[in-house]
């Protein structure tokens, strides 16, 4: 049933439709005669003086006059927020810089995503045909609000008192392209659609430093058809995280759906999360192609009983992983592993998770510490879990609770312990 309703996705007009708006959107801005041209409204580009004015002037003006190119090029732009309109292409040329301003007054308070919050350095809301190219940078200049965070307990929690702008957000938007650009060093999550259809991020890298928190590379927050290929990533949290709702959310929240993730590269980092914040759940996701070195995990899947709902039709294919210390987790205790012993099953609530219909197939892991968790909730069990041409060798094995997996061709090799541990509460089919 899985494997023919993705078959259905994949086949439909949807994402192509989306995605081929969106080509064709850039080839026409790109191709714009005379762009306009921030340095004629005074911009220096010199890294010292804000050019945040004149950047957002050439924005307004381009659309004004029904949209077009903003050519960043010859310098580095420093800049507190800007925002981008409907049928704008901001232009990084090689070499060109956008810097986020270093001070944090510069940021003003902004509800965002529902909580308290601070404007990123990018945002477009509301908006349709807007496009990042090139082959410059973005550079958030988080250090100072990293140092922030490290003293500060919580500050990685939506709503947080000491919030931190986010890289670049597409809040509401439709028909997105991100190609080319270089993105570092976010303050906080570096690129995040919310709530927004049709977007393609490739050919990308994203970066910060290994141990720079709540850097997330990319964040697909309650959006659908989306793409994100050829990317290269090495950051401090998340490479991927799907999102679809805050913790203890009231709701109403809409699910992520609709997402492809394939051919990118992953070192440092938490690898491929969906998760944590599930409250509107998240359906039919494909990531393959992936190669991942040195995360701290591999495919993951995750929520708990204040942030989940429906999680299905998931397939995660062809990915290698090398010395990733957590090679599949699939578990509804985040951040715990594993229940606490003696759990019960509580009652079902709107934000119960239900993990259901996930296969994970040609994985081949080395050097993990641990192969891996498959744990559902006693009220709301994994179901139709499976692995199939699974390779891993780790420190530790598999662990299955509370959930039905098939094991189809899965060759586990440990250094202590037992190679796979099956509670009595999960029900298990081994092929071999």
């Amino acid at each position: 049933m899985m494997k023919k309703a993705f078959a259905r996705i994949l086949r439909s007009a949807a994402i192509p439709a989306t995605l081929a708006a969106v080509s064709l959107f850039a080839i026409s801005a790109s191709a714009q005669p005379n762009p306009c041209d921030p340095h004629s409204y005074g911009a220096k580009a010199d890294g010292k003086n804000k050019d945040t004015v004149a950047i957002q002037l050439a924005i307004d003006a381009c659309a004004k006059q029904g949209g077009g190119t903003v050519l960043l090029s010859g310098g580095t732009f420093l800049s507190a927020p800007i925002v981008l309109r409907s049928n704008i292409n901001l232009h990084i040329d090689k070499g060109a810089t956008l810097l986020g301003s270093p001070d944090h007054a510069d940021y003003p308070a902004k509800t965002e995503f529902r909580n308290p919050g601070l404007q990123s350095l990018i945002s477009a809301t509301n908006a349709e045909n807007v496009s990042i190219t090139g082959d410059g940078t973005i550079d958030g200049n988080g250090e100072t609000w990293w140092e922030m965070a490290r003293k500060t307990k919580g500050s990685s929690i939506l709503g947080s008192d000491h919030p931190r702008p986010r890289g670049i957000v597409f809040d509401h938007s439709k028909h997105i392209l991100m190609e080319g650009v270089t993105v570092q060093n976010s303050p906080f999550w570096q690129i995040v659609p919310y709530y927004s259809d049709g977007i393609t991020i490739r050919n990308i890298r994203v970066l910060a430093p290994q141990h720079a928190p709540n850097t997330d590379g990319i964040d697909p927050f309650s959006s659908s058809n989306v793409l994100i290929e050829h990317v290269y990533e090495d950051v401090g949290d998340d490479d991927i995280a799907i999102k679809s709702g805050a913790i203890n959310s009231p709701g109403p929240d809409a699910p992520s759906k609709n997402i492809i993730i394939r051919d990118c590269t992953f070192d440092h980092g938490h690898g491929v999360s969906v998760g944590s914040e599930m409250a509107g759940g998240a359906q039919n996701i494909l990531v393959e192609r992936i190669h991942m070195k040195g995360t701290d995990n591999g495919v993951r899947v995750k929520a708990n009983r204040d942030r989940g709902n429906d999680m299905g039709n998931m397939v995660f294919r062809d990915i290698d992983m090398v010395d990733v210390k957590d090679a599949i987790i699939i578990s509804e205790y985040y951040p715990h592993l594993l229940p606490e012993a003696g759990e019960k099953a509580q009652p079902v609530q709107r934000l119960t998770p239900h993990f259901h219909d996930i296969t994970v197939e040609n994985v081949k892991a080395t050097g993990s510490k641990l192969a891996g968790v498959i744990v559902g909730l006693p009220e709301s069990p994994a179901l139709n879990i499976v692995l199939k041409n699974v390779s891993i060798s780790a420190e530790k094995g598999l662990t299955i609770g509370d959930a039905t997996v098939t094991l189809d061709h899965v060759n586990i090799q440990v250094q202590q312990g037992e190679a796979i541990t099956v509670a009595p509460s999960a029900k298990v089919t081994t092929i071999k």
